[in-house]
This record gives structure tokens, C-alpha cells and sequence, in this order.
């Protein structure tokens, strides 16, 4: 009963479903399992607000060991958190966070989903979290995420109250709570019915946890399951199979061990029909629930009895006829992993590449189509694939002989590649969406893709790849990343912001790259009203496609404190205002994004001391570009440096955020470092967090690290002592200099500092008490040492002019 509404919603929802820019291939035990799984019919989506906050070995038991489809929906994309691999934060942290995600969803078998709201940083109350999201429309999302999922049982990582520790983690928990029952009304959220049905969950439960510290939730009473169970056909428990997920989370430092041996998860009932010994309690997971369904449930069982190990293909012939019985139930999901398990019987692989990563608008792109089929000589049926994309037709595949196909398709959308989410001027707290079907979705739709149709015999699977760029690389071998689409040069700033000393002019460069041969154009910069740039235009004529050439202007400040700086490209008849950013690590896919050609200018009234600075990178910040900005001349030092070299001729010396937990260098770089204050030096140490240090004593004197944080940008800073030269020399810090502030104002106060430290600021969250632990300063001999848990590394790069000010006090000796 293949119906156009049938097509339609089964490519809306395959749509819905993660995509893969690489096509994987089963080996027969994962052939094996996945009959297993077309026999079950169910699916459960797990709750939680960032990436890390899911259950790992959770995921990979629900759909390895029970089958099931699996979901976990993050609230947000991480975007807020620390960065342990490099110096993105923010939106550009967001994306390296969601590739990881999905990293790890290709190892637990979960599929991944988000909604629109954006980390803000830490929260201390739900209420917060739900007024800086916009509660009712991140309500939406996660309703729209479930009546497109199904879910047959909920599960949240949190509680909603002050034990989930971060207001974010409640606050996900409130939402689940009331999407579960607003999915099931039609009265909620109205306009998703033209293209979903409500859709009510059997039951919500909270997935309680014993992380120690006194910090348990769990109880004996509560619903138990023992999740460490060992997969033979895997050869992997459980435990080390979330180990291998978890991994994944490089950037948040989360290598994890595996585990082996039983491990017991507890579950809280939330909301709807209470389970009192499974989970499932009480849901049919079974084809009985269908018309018809009672014969596919016999034929899966019967072929995966049957199923040869060294000979897949033997499963071909049944599989064909419970494919089509699927498809006669509606259930596309099920039907999607009939066919692809059909193609991996056959040991049939096709895909089709471009052969460079970035084309222009309106390119022709070359592509690259191949296909095989391992099939035997004495396989009955004659496999032919066609490809609608590159228009090819009925291509017959021999047993074991690829073929190879080169063409050329044309792109003609208007479109150029930006994840859907960053595509428009976002509010703090979530991000602008315009095109609703794309919420919820891990990453954007392919702008183009192959579609193959593989038929084998009188049957025909249909299926959509996305047309992907594969290179060979000497380390890692092949390596898939999507094609960006890119206007025909970008403009590229080396700064978010630029700091003026006074009216003092400055060189700012912008990196030209051409997408295109023989690109011509004009550069049209606008600057703020009374600022004066020089010159007022630019001619450029790029004669290659990837030719990178470097343009100067020269701005002098007007009257106003500052704005935005915005490169305008003209070419031809169009204007263009996009720059080019590239994030490569080998853990994640190349993720290309073509951010606004726009920079923050501020006119400073500043005074610097010294010029010589030191700087030892830590887990990664922009700290150091930014105190170039202000004309510090900045050595990077490394270990061997900081060893060797004559430390006396800084003026300072600065460590990057949490070196003390990320080098384990620093013990011996630490004995040098502090002889070098004695002698008269500066070493300012910006944050570290409380775990996993490296040295039990940062500084010449205790303190401790705590959890202690002030989350508000705006709270307000009192001085504990306003005569202390910190606040006086060589700039006279005011409460005007926290003004401006972004996401934070520091994290991880120290506490328990020994009295030979200043406490130098006063401030707290709304509520609180006042902290004081957020700047000590002490001398150390004829130096200063100084340590700092202020969030420079947000601040500075930001372009804060008091951060600068006051970090400028903190270098002066």
C-alpha cells in the first residue's frame, strides 16, 4: 500500500533521523543483531540538558541488549562549558560538542537530537535556566522531538530540584515532565499536527544516580536493571562499550576506563503508568500490534535462526518478503532497516563523492559515483543501481567488480553552508530557527544527495546519501567531511573584537579567500559614525580558487566609544558578508562555517605597564592574542622554556586556564616559576578547577580551589579594599569596569587562603553570600604572584574594556 502521503512522511521522517557522511557496512555479527532488532518494535528517548550528561552505558544496553530505538534529546549543545582541547568557545565549542555527540551515538547505537536553546553558562535555579531558554518554546521543541520520535518510555538524567546541581540539569527535567503530557494533548503546540500526531508516552521516569559524595539518589526500593551484561556477538559488555562512547567527549577531558561485570541502574517513577519490575512493563514491543505483524515477527525470527555467518546473502530471499510486508504495516523506520540490512546481506556498498571539500554558489561540482556488490557468481538475481543525481541509469553490478563513474551535478540553490542553528542573530539564550522542520535535527540536512535505487531482482530499495568530500590522509586513511557551499570570497577577521588605546590608530587585516577562479570584487568596510578607516575601499582580482590574500585598512576612533566593524564584498552584482572559519581535530569530522565578516571596535582608556609577556598555554584560550591587541609583545613558553630560558626578561608571566590540571609538566616548571617571582617577577594564574590537580599548592602560599562560582554577568562587585594598588595602578578600577561583562564573572573561587593573600573583590550571585575568593594577590619576595578565577577567557576575547583594565593592573608590578 505504497501511498504519496506514505513517500512523504517516510522521507520526513528518515529526514528526522541522523545522518551518516559515511556508509557503514555490517559485518555478520552486527548483520545478526540487527534481525534481532527489526524484531522489536519500540522505541525510548533519554532526557538531559548537555552533551556528557547522558547515560552511556544506559544508551548502549537499551539498543543493544533490548533492541530498541534510542533517543537522547540534549536540551542544549554545550555551548557554555570550558573547552579542553582548544581555544573555540561558545557556538563554535557548540558545534566541536555536537560532533562528539554524534561520535558517541555511533558507538552506543542511540540516535542523537537538540532543541533551540543555547548554554548560557552555569545556572544556579531552573528558574533561570527557563526564563533565559524562553520555557515554552524550548517546551515545543522537545514535544516536537517526541511526537516525531514516539517514544514509548521517557528517561531523565535529573531530578528537578537543587540535587541536580546545575539549574539546567532541573530544568530539563521540569520540561520532560511537561512535554510528556503536553505531546498527548491536541490542544498543545497546534501547528506540528499538519505533519505529526500527538503522541502519549506509557511512562516517564527519572534515572537516578549514586555519583558519590554523598551525592546518591538512588534507593533499594526504586525500579532496577542490571545494564552490565556482556554482548557476545559484540564481544563487549556494556560497561566497555560506554566507555568507548564517552571518549568521544575529548573536549571536555572525559577518557573513561571501560567497566566489566553487572552494574545496576535505578529508575523513580515521574509520571504515567507506574512499571514495577520492567521498564517496558505493560508495552507491547512485538509486530502482534500490527495487521499482519504476527507473520513478520515469525519470518524475522526464522531468518536470523537461519542466518549463516559466512554467508549472508542466504538471507536475502526472506528478507525481501518481510520487507515488503513491512511496508504494508507503515512502519517506516522498520522498513528503512529492512533495506538495509537487505544491502548489507549482499555485501552491497555504494556513495558518491566530490572531489574537493568547498565549491562556490553556483558551481558545477564534479563528482565521483562508485559501487560493488560482493554477491556470489551463483546469486539468482541480477543486481542493477541507479542514481536520479548524476542521472545514471540501470548500471548492472558484476559479482566483486566496482565500478566508477565520474560527473557533474549543478547546485543552484542561493544557499550557502551554515549550521541551520547559526544561520540567523541569536538571543542569549536560544537560538532563532526559521524553518521548523529542521528543530531537533543533530546537524543540517544534506544540501545535496545522491539518490540510489538498488534493484535486485523484481525489488527495489531506494535509498538517499548524502554526496560527501573523501580525501585519503597518510595518518588517519579515509576521511569523509560534508561539502561546504561558499560565497565566491570570503572576508576573514583575525579578531571577534578590537581594543583602541585612546585615538590611536590601527592596522586591522582582513585574509581574502577565493572559492573561485578569477574572483574580482571591491572590499567595503563600515566602521562606526565618526570613526575613519583607510582606505575606504579595496579592489581585489584573485586569479585562483584558493588563493588566500591579505588586505590592511587603517582605523583611527572617533567620539564614540565604539561598534562594529563590517566587511561588505562586492562581487559583481551581489555583496557578500561572510568571513571563513574551519575547526579540524581527528576525533570529529572538519565542521566549515561561514560566520558574519564582523569584528566589536572599542576605544579604551588604558595605561599599560611593562611590555614583555610571558605565557603558558593551558588547556586553550585567546588570552594572549588579545593582550597583543593592547601592544604587549607575548612570548609563548614552553615547558622547556620555562626551564630554561632567562625568565627575567618578562615583565610577566601569565599561565593559560587550567594548566594545573592539563600539563603534567607544571611540577617542574612550578619550582621556576616561583623563583622567578621571588626575583621580582609577576605570575598571574588564571582558573583551575578543584579536580584533578596536579600540584596540591598553585601559590607561594595555600588556598584551596572550590566549586564556588558567580554565574551572573551582571552581579554586582564590591572592593574589599579600594586603597589595594591592584585597583588603583596603572588604571583606577571602578564598578564601571564590570560592565559589559559576558556570561560570567568567575568560577572555581578559591577558598581557605592563607592570610599572606589580598582578597581583592566582593561579589555574589543573586541570593548569596558575598564571595570573596574570585582574586588573591600576594608578594613573594621582590615579585607579586597573583591568582585569578575571573573569566578572562571569556571577557578579553570578547572585548570587555574594564576585563582589559583591570588584567592590565594584574600584569603591573
Amino acid at each position: 500500500m505504497t501511498s504519496c502521503r506514505y513517500i512523504i512522511l517516510f522521507f520526513f521522517l528518515l529526514s528526522f533521523s541522523a545522518q551518516s557522511q559515511e556508509f557503514t557496512q555490517l559485518n555478520a555479527a552486527e548483520i545478526k543483531l540487527a534481525l534481532q532488532k527489526l524484531n522489536v518494535v519500540g522505541s525510548v528517548l533519554y532526557i538531559a540538558a548537555h552533551p556528557d550528561d547522558e547515560n552511556t552505558r544506559l544508551l548502549a544496553y537499551l539498543a543493544k541488549e533490548k533492541k530498541l530505538r534510542t533517543g537522547y534529546l540534549s536540551i542544549t549543545r554545550g555551548d557554555g562549558g570550558q573547552n579542553l582541547i582548544g581555544s573555540e568557545q561558545a557556538e563554535l565549542l557548540g558545534l566541536i560538542r555536537t560532533q562528539e555527540l554524534l561520535a558517541a551515538r555511533k558507538i552506543d547505537g542511540a540516535e542523537q537530537f537538540f532543541t533551540r536553546a543555547n548554554d548560557f553558562g552555569f545556572s544556579k535555579s531552573a528558574e533561570e535556566s527557563l526564563k533565559f531558554w524562553g520555557k515554552e518554546q524550548i517546551l515545543e521543541d522537545i514535544v516536537w522531538v517526541i511526537r516525531n520520535f514516539k517514544p514509548d518510555v521517557i528517561i531523565t538524567r535529573f531530578p528537578e530540584d537543587a540535587r541536580a546541581g546545575h539549574g539546567q540539569h532541573a530544568a530539563s527535567a521540569i520540561l520532560a515532565r511537561e512535554a510528556f503530557v503536553a505531546a498527548a494533548d491536541p490542544r498543545r503546540f497546534t501547528s506540528q499536527l499538519a505533519k505529526v500526531q500527538t503522541w502519549q508516552a506509557k511512562r516517564i521516569v527519572w534515572n537516578t544516580s549514586n555519583f558519590g559524595g554523598g551525592n546518591n539518589s538512588t534507593s533499594p526500593e526504586q525500579l532496577k536493571i542490571n545494564v552490565g551484561l556482556y554482548n557476545p556477538l559484540l564481544g563487549k559488555s556494556y560497561g566497555e562499550i560506554a566507555a568507548q562512547s564517552r571518549t568521544n567527549h575529548k573536549s571536555q577531558a572525559f577518557g573513561s576506563a571501560s567497566q566489566r561485570g553487572d552494574f545496576t541502574e535505578f529508575f523513580n517513577h515521574t509520571a504515567g503508568s507506574r512499571a514495577q519490575a520492567d521498564l517496558f512493563e505493560d508495552i507491547n514491543l512485538t509486530w502482534d500490534k500490527f495487521k499482519g505483524g504476527k507473520i513478520i515477527s515469525v519470518l524475522i525470527s526464522q531468518t536470523e535462526k537461519q542466518f549463516d555467518a559466512n554467508a549472508p546473502y542466504k538471507s536475502i530471499k526472506p528478507l525481501l518478503k518481510i520487507k515488503r510486508l513491512i511496508e504494508e504495516t507503515g512502519q517506516t523506520i522498520k522498513f528503512a532497516e529492512a533495506d538495509a540490512l537487505i544491502l548489507a546481506c549482499a555485501g552491497i556498498w555504494f556513495e558518491m563523492n566530490s572531489i574537493e571539500p568547498y565549491y562556490a554558489i553556483g558551481d558545477s561540482i564534479p563528482v565521483h559515483l562508485q559501487a560493488i556488490s560482493r554477491l556470489p557468481k551463483d546469486f539468482k538475481h541480477q543486481i542493477a543501481i541507479s542514481e536520479s543525481l548524476s542521472n545514471q541509469r540501470d548500471i548492472i553490478l558484476e559479482p566483486n567488480k566496482g565500478i566508477s563513474i565520474n560527473s557533474k551535478i549543478l547546485f543552484s540553490k542561493k544557499l550557502i553552508s551554515q549550521p541551520y542553528w547559526l544561520r540567523s542573530q541569536n538571543a542569549l539564550g536560544y537560538y532563532s530557527v526559521d524553518n521548523p522542520d529542521e528543530i531537533g535535527l543533530s546537524e543540517n540536512k544534506a544540501l545535496f544527495s545522491a539518490h540510489f535505487t538498488v534493484r535486485i531482482g523484481d525489488q527495489e530499495i531506494k535509498v538517499s546519501r548524502p554526496v560527501v568530500y573523501k580525501y585519503t590522509d597518510q595518518v588517519r586513511g579515509e576521511v569523509y567531511q560534508h561539502i561546504a557551499i561558499a560565497p565566491p570570497v570570503t572576508a576573514t577577521l583575525s579578531d571577534k573584537g578590537y581594543i583602541f588605546d585612546g585615538n590611536k590608530a590601527q592596522k586591522i587585516s582582513v585574509q581574502l579567500q577565493s572559492f573561485s577562479d578569477n574572483t574580482s570584487g571591491i572590499l567595503h568596510p563600515q566602521v562606526p559614525a565618526g570613526w575613519v578607516i583607510s582606505p575606504k575601499s579595496i579592489n581585489f582580482n584573485i586569479p585562483r580558487k584558493g588563493s588566500i590574500e591579505t588586505r590592511e585598512f587603517n582605523i583611527t576612533p572617533g567620539q564614540s566609544s565604539g561598534g562594529n566593524l563590517v566587511i561588505n564584498i562586492k562581487v559583481g552584482d551581489q555583496t557578500f558578508q561572510q568571513g571563513f572559519r574551519e575547526i579540524k581535530y581527528d576525533h570529529i569530522p572538519a565542521q566549515v562555517l561561514f560566520p558574519r565578516a564582523e569584528a566589536r571596535l572599542e576605544k579604551l582608556d588604558i595605561k599599560t605597564t611593562g611590555k614583555k609577556i610571558g605565557y603558558i598555554a593551558g588547556a586553550g584560550d585567546l588570552v594572549a592574542e588579545s593582550l597583543k591587541q593592547i601592544g604587549y609583545e607575548v612570548t609563548n613558553l614552553s615547558t622547556e622554556q620555562v626551564s630554561t630560558a632567562n625568565l627575567s626578561s618578562f615583565d610577566a608571566i601569565v599561565t593559560g586556564v587550567r594548566l594545573y590540571n592539563t600539563n603534567q609538566q607544571v611540577k617542574m616548571m612550578q619550582a621556576r616559576l616561583l623563583d622567578y617571582v621571588s626575583k621580582g617577577g609577576v605570575l598571574l594564574v588564571q582558573y583551575n578547577v578543584n579536580t584533578n590537580l596536579l600540584l596540591s599548592n598553585i601559590g607561594p602560599y595555600p588556598f584551596k580551589l572550590s566549586r564556588d562560582r558567580v554565574s551572573e554577568e551582571t552581579a554586582e562587585v564590591g572592593f574589599v579594599n579600594p586603597e589595594h594598588r591592584i585597583l588603583n595602578y596603572p588604571n583606577k578600577i571602578t564598578e564601571k569596569d564590570f560592565e559589559g561583562w559576558v556570561q560570567e564573572r568567575g568560577l572555581y573561587f578559591t577558598s581557605e587562603a592563607d592570610p599572606a593573600y589580598s582578597q581583592i573583590l566582593s561579589m555574589n550571585d543573586t541570593g548569596e553570600k558575598a564571595n570573596t575568593g574570585s582574586l588573591l594577590v600576594s608578594d613573594f619576595g621582590k615579585g607579586k604572584f597573583v591568582y585569578t578565577s575571573l573569566s578572562f577567557f571569556r571577557q578579553l576575547p570578547a572585548g570587555v574594556p574594564g576585563a582589559y583594565r583591570l588584567f592590565v593592573n594584574l600584569l603591573s608590578k
